[in-house]
């Protein structure tokens, strides 16, 4: 019997649930309609049963019989070889996780206004509830390889503070290096518009394709000594000589600040 790949799986869950639900429920759609928590989650739910009936468990966005959250996804670690330190996920999040980790933080309303395009939450017990879930996600997959140190990958909690960025096309970061009053390890998921991250270090310039559902990990060297940025002005977002369709772009960042720190 033929199996399907990943895309057609997905396809086919898509087209299951146009049967069941008609053609407004897709992976792309947000509530933006004005129902209520109670409505969103009692139609989730439907949506998890159906799916439960048709694919299996697999497809439940809770937990799974091994502990797996609906972030989790096969991990195929890479390292960027030119910058130590660095490492790359380019499947950490499904379209459907994207999807849905989208929806949770348009839910946070956030960014209501052209004029704000960035919200931090600062101590573990204010992270957002799907925040909190990213993070044992992020450990999870760290967790299947060795490239993080133990002393990093076992600290509690892992990240205690997040920034949430929207950007236009033609808005980007300019270089730096993280401040020093967070601990070593940055993680950075990428959502929607892919865009290329320079990393710097004196004359030597290594350019990284930051993809949607993708997740980077900088530690030692790549957090403390490159400089990173993002340049989306036209003609600068570029990728093996294609220029890059740039549009909205969201990131999230998760860092842990240092105990020495002084409160924000």
């Amino acid at each position: 019997m033929m199996m399907m790949g990943d895309e057609d799986d997905e396809e086919h869950q898509r087209l299951v649930l146009e049967q069941v639900f008609g053609p407004s429920i897709s992976d792309d759609d947000t509530h933006c309609d004005g129902r209520s928590d109670s409505d969103t989650d009692m139609e989730e739910q439907h949506q998890r049963t159906v799916l439960e009936q048709v694919f299996g468990h697999s497809s439940s966005d809770e937990e799974n019989d091994d502990g797996r959250s609906d972030f989790d996804s096969d991990y195929n670690w890479e390292p960027i070889e030119e910058v130590k330190g660095l490492w790359m996920l380019r499947n950490f999040l499904s379209i459907r996780q994207q999807s849905r980790l989208l929806s949770s933080i348009e839910s946070e309303q956030w960014f209501t206004q052209p004029s704000i395009n960035q919200a931090m939450r600062f101590g573990y017990q204010n992270l957002p509830h799907w925040a909190i879930k990213l993070s044992h996600s992020i450990r999870r997959s760290c967790s299947d390889s060795s490239f993080l140190p133990p002393n990093l990958l076992q600290r509690e909690p892992l990240f205690d503070q997040i920034i949430t960025n929207l950007y236009q096309p033609g808005e980007g970061i300019s270089p730096h290096v993280d401040l020093l009053r967070f601990e070593d390890a940055i993680a950075i998921v990428s959502l929607e518009s892919s865009c290329v991250m320079h990393f710097t270090l004196e004359e030597l310039c290594v350019p990284v394709l930051l993809t949607p559902g993708s997740l980077v990990i900088m530690f030692g060297d790549a957090r403390y000594l490159w400089k990173h940025e993002i340049n989306r002005k036209p003609g600068f977002q570029s990728w093996k000589g294609e220029l890059l369709n740039q549009s909205t772009r969201t990131s999230v960042t998760l860092r842990k600040l240092c105990s020495s720190a002084p409160p924000i």
